[in-house]
């Protein structure tokens, strides 16, 4: 009886170890981590946000719409719960991703305005919270990068055989990944003409 036992036992661990189980926990963990660093560097930039709008709003109080925007963009950002559920849902996600371009436009606008005002750019805190956006805006792209690069190796795990057979029996779908938000704009390329 104990050998039978043992031999099952056995088959049904040779049998897990060949089935991409193990592979789905390793690469789920990856995405969690690459998705938690994510989500740390877009908290670093919604915490600069603050801080720049008042020292814009000290040069620049007659620019109240673009204040206003930047203002509205950061909170519906806040109002979006982070969970580490998001990456399993692709309308949250997508909810998720178009929040976060729209904090990024406004902030786009913000150092627009920004642009014309000297006294402003001139302004140390101004500066180094310019220098810390950019530094943030780039940790972002990093965070981003690992975590669909952690998201593309889930997903060709979900995808193969025989790992999609287990991927089905445990309910492990693909996950979403960050999509560029206009496709067709960046498809054309872009004119450009030289005076004559």
């Amino acid at each position: 009886m104990r050998i039978r036992l043992f031999a099952v036992l056995s088959l049904f661990a040779a049998l897990l170890s060949g089935c991409g189980y193990n592979t789905f926990q390793t690469t789920d963990e990856q995405v969690k981590a690459a998705w938690s660093e994510v989500l740390n560097q877009y908290q670093r930039r919604a915490d600069l946000v603050p801080n720049l709008v008042n020292t814009v709003k000290g040069y620049a109080s007659h620019e109240q719409a673009v204040l206003t925007q930047v203002t509205e963009a950061r909170a519906k950002v806040g109002g979006i719960q982070a969970t580490p559920e998001l990456i399993n849902d692709p309308q949250a996600f997508a909810r998720f991703q178009q929040a976060q371009a729209g904090l990024s436009s406004a902030l786009s606008r913000l150092l627009v305005v920004a642009e014309n005002y000297p006294q402003l750019k001139a302004d140390a805190a101004f500066r180094d919270l310019q220098a810390q956006l950019e530094g943030t805006e780039n940790r972002i792209a990093v965070a981003r990068n690992r975590y669909i690069k952690a998201v593309e190796t889930y997903n060709v795990a979900v995808r193969t055989f025989p790992n999609n057979l287990t991927a089905m029996v445990f309910g492990y779908a693909v996950k979403p990944n960050f999509a560029v938000e206009n496709e067709q704009a960046i498809s054309t390329a872009p004119k450009v003409e030289f005076g004559k």
